[in-house]
């Protein structure tokens, strides 16, 4: 599949992009060559491969869920200016 110049200046104009004349031939031939690619890509026979979120196998390491500090709640809410039912209060910015 290649685009004609009157396809590029569609894709263009959907993509909010003014091209001059002089810049159609470089764009035309770089689309081109990306939908080549993309082509040459669907060739290719995946049956029997599972889809894959890294090209590495690599396993997330992760960590124990443990409780690493101690509850400050309380402290915290004794040096905030005004409180109420374990939330802190600010003035209304929005009427």
């Amino acid at each position: 599949m290649s685009l004609t110049p009157q396809q590029l200046q569609q894709v263009a104009h959907l993509a909010r992009l003014q091209l001059d004349d002089a810049e159609l031939p470089s764009f035309q031939e770089q689309l081109n060559n990306i939908l080549m690619m993309v082509n040459r890509l669907q060739s290719v026979d995946t049956k029997g491969l599972d889809p894959m979120a890294h090209p590495l196998d690599l396993i997330q390491p992760l960590r124990n869920d443990a409780v690493s500090e101690t509850n400050q709640r309380d402290l915290l809410l004794s040096i905030a200016p005004a409180t109420a039912e374990g939330l802190y209060l600010v003035p209304r910015v929005i009427e």
